[in-house]
Parts: structure tokens; sequence; C-alpha cells
């Protein structure tokens, strides 16, 4: 065995992803602080045949976080390492909602979030992680610089003048582990919010009009009812005053009925599931309108303590209406009883090798299940709803559930060989895989 200087070896564990969707008891976990600690960590695993594994936060469903052999903590990875100008350089564990307080000294945000921050930076970005609006693409398009730890335990520094940065930005952990990313970020902004009720029908009648004319738009539509929540969010500047409803309102609101309020109906419902119409129909028809201005983030970031199960497809933008149209067919039609509501957004198309997004303008239709709900009957709508998404050309989201294997993704992924390729330049020996990467991946 290799000597790993300096790292710290921590207690081997049973470890369980926030859905309760994967697990594993890796052989040994280990908390590195430095790039040449992952190095040597990896150059001992290759050297003995074995793999590496980094987990983040969890928040992905999928098993692609998986390790059989030695799993990386990234947690003594974290903060800021150097500004420049716009440029911000980060180490690999922080957390997203450690990122506003380390921006706010220079002036600085993140472009363009998601609804949830508790994923690491490397996290959100090598699965894929976005939010919507079409003149933005997902976290890892804010990716301009990575430091990265290859397979054979080479440092490696790409710029946004390299190609492979193309595949480490978005590389699902199949590459090498990321030690730091350097992230182009914006002057700091804030957002006028505005929130409401609606019929589903009118908020998918109007998706492809009020993406093309928001800057981030959004809707949930609530199954077995005609309810949806519309939600539409403009870039004003630190100029425009914080308003609306206090912020213990907004908590009352988020929190107090957002998810308490949720958590309880969900149990209902999982246990008396003939009462999920009842329930979702009460909740559609008591939904009220808000509008507000706070802090990007204080918009853009939701909590969520609700435990669920989730699958996420991108499809090309325009499909969007018709194929909620026939997952609300087959919600009437196999009587599946869901309480959780359908999230429906869109992004910018980018160049990034596997983006869910990559060449095509998309939009993203995300089903959930309360995770107390019938395992059974949660998996037969997760596979009914992917039958539909799949006949649109489908990608999944690869921190999501999903079922779909390399021959299916090479169909819809058109740098698919291309990000293959690198993979064999970085990890020749396959240190990083696991079952999910090889299914995903080949090999």
């Amino acid at each position: 065995m290799l000597p790993v200087r300096g790292t710290t070896a921590l207690p081997t564990h049973t470890w369980r992803n926030w859905g309760g969707t994967a697990g594993c008891t890796p052989n040994r976990v280990m908390g590195p602080s430095s790039a040449a600690e992952i190095a040597d960590i990896v150059r001992d695993a290759a050297a003995r045949g074995g793999t590496v594994k980094t987990v983040g936060a969890g928040h992905s469903f999928s098993p692609i976080a998986v390790a059989d052999d030695v799993q990386l903590d990234l947690s003594r990875l974290r903060g800021l390492v150097q500004v420049d100008g716009h440029r911000v350089t980060l180490r690999a564990g922080t957390h997203l909602y450690e990122i506003p307080g380390l921006l706010a000294p220079f002036g600085l945000a993140m472009t363009n979030l998601g609804d949830v921050d508790r994923q690491t930076i490397a996290g959100a970005t090598s699965t894929g992680t976005h939010g919507t609006g079409l003149a933005f693409g997902g976290i890892s398009t804010q990716i301009v610089g990575a430091t990265v730890v290859t397979g054979t335990g080479d440092i490696v520094t790409l710029t946004s003048d390299d190609a492979d940065l193309r595949a480490v930005a978005l590389g699902l952990g199949a590459l090498g582990v990321v030690a730091e990313l350097t992230v182009e970020c914006v002057d700091e902004f804030r957002l006028h919010a505005v929130e409401g009720p609606e019929t589903a029908d009118a908020a998918i009648a109007a998706f492809g009009e009020r993406v093309e004319n928001s800057d981030h738009h959004e809707f949930y539509l609530f199954p077995h009812t005609n309810c949806a929540l519309v939600k539409t969010n403009t870039r004003v500047g630190t100029d425009v005053p914080v308003n609306g409803p206090s912020r213990i309102k907004r908590y009352i609101d988020d929190e107090l009925l957002s998810n308490k309020a949720l958590r309880l109906l969900c149990e209902v419902g999982a246990r008396v599931p003939r009462l999920v119409p009842a329930i979702n129909g009460v909740t559609g028809r008591a939904l009220s309108a808000r509008e507000f201005t706070d802090s990007s983030t204080g918009v853009f970031v939701s909590d969520r303590d609700v435990r669920f199960r989730e699958m996420e497809y991108a499809i090309d933008l325009d499909a969007v209406p018709e194929a909620l149209r026939e997952i609300r067919a087959l919600l009437d039609r196999r009587e599946y009883l869901v309480s959780f509501p359908i999230e429906v957004r869109a992004a910018a198309a980018d160049d990034l090798m596997l983006s869910t997004a990559s060449g095509r303008t998309s939009g993203y239709i995300a089903v959930h299940r309360y995770h107390r709900d019938d395992p059974a009957d949660s998996d037969a709508y997760f596979a009914d709803v992917e039958a539909i998404l799949t006949g649109f050309g489908g990608r999944p989201h690869w921190g999501k559930m999903h079922t779909r294997d390399a021959e299916y993704l090479r169909g819809v992924y058109p740098r698919f060989d291309e990000f293959r390729s690198v993979r064999d330049r970085y990890d020749p020996s396959r240190v990083f895989a696991n079952d999910y990467l090889r299914r995903v991946l080949g090999d």
C-alpha cells in the first residue's frame, strides 16, 4: 500500500443518500484536504486495483456516488481560494449555501441557481444541477476552470481554453476527483418574484411564451387537479429595494405551509391513498398570490425538508406541452395517486458534452413521489412517465432516478462518444467506476 500523507481516515459507516434511494458501506472513508492528498489516495487505489468515489451532500437520487471501495469525503476541502474580477475559485467541497456569504464582500453572485442549495459545488456541477431561464444554462456552464485529479493520480488544471473542460465541467465523477472549480460570477443582483395560482391548462398553454419573455419562469402542476402554481422572476439591480411579505410571513409560507403542512398531507396520502386527489384539490385551491423582491439567492432557493424520490428528464422545449398532456392522461388512465406536484422548467442550450441541454434548448419535467409512498406504485409511475419522456428523446438528469443505459444515451447525446474518449485518457483503469457509471457510460 502506498503512503497517503496527511489525509484523515474517517470512520467507516453505511452511507445513504438524502432521498433514501441509494446506499453503500465503503471499505474506507478518507477526508483529504488538498489535491495532493487526493492524488495519493487515487494512486494507492489504482496500484491495488481498487476504486475511488467522491460523495458530496448526498442529494443525488441516482446511485452516481455509490462507493464500492474508497469513499472520499471532501468536507475538509471547502472555502474560497481566490477572486479575480468576476472569476471565483472555490474548493470542491464548498456547499452552495456557503457561497453567497463568500461572494458578498466582493459584490458578486452566481449567475443562476436551482431551488436547492444543500449540494456541494462539485456535486451539483458533476450531475448537471440547473435552475430555469432560457438565457441561462445549468450551474456547470458557469465553470471556466477546474483542478482535477485523474485516474493516474495526475493533477490537471484546466482553463476555459482547454477543450477537455467541456467534459470535466459536467463529468459525472467519471473523469477524476474535482479539487477546485473556477466559476464565472456576475455582479450581485436582486429578483422581483411574482407567484400565484392558475389553472394547469393555462400554465401549460402559456409556458413557451412565458419562458421566452421572462428571465426565470417555472410552474408546478398538482396531479389529479386543474391547479398550478406559477412563478416568474425578473432580474433587477441592487438599487431596487427589498420589499413584499416580511421574512416572518415568508417563513410561515415557505416553512410551515410548504414543508410542515406538505409533510402532514403526504403522510395522510401515503396511509390513505384514495384521499390524495381531494388533498391535492384543496391544496391547489388554497394557493394565494404573492409578490416580493429579495436577493437572488433569497428568491432562487427554497427549503426542501420533505423527503421524496425524483426523476427528471430534459426534452426539446417545444415538446413540453404535449409531454405534459400525455403525463396527465397517464395519471387519469392508470389512476396513480400522486401527492407531489410536477415541476416544469427550461434552460438554454450549451456546449457541454453531457449536459442535458447540450446543443438543444430544453424544457425540464420532474416528477416526484413522497418517500413513504408504496415503492411498487412509485416505481411503476416513474417507469410509465419515463416511457413517455424517452419517446420525446428525453435526456435523464444524471443525479435523479432513471433506467437508461449507454446504448440509449448514445442516441440522444451527440457528443457521447467524445466524452468516452476523454474518459479513456483521464481514467484508463476505471478507478472512478461504479455500477451506475458502467451502466450509463459502458465498460
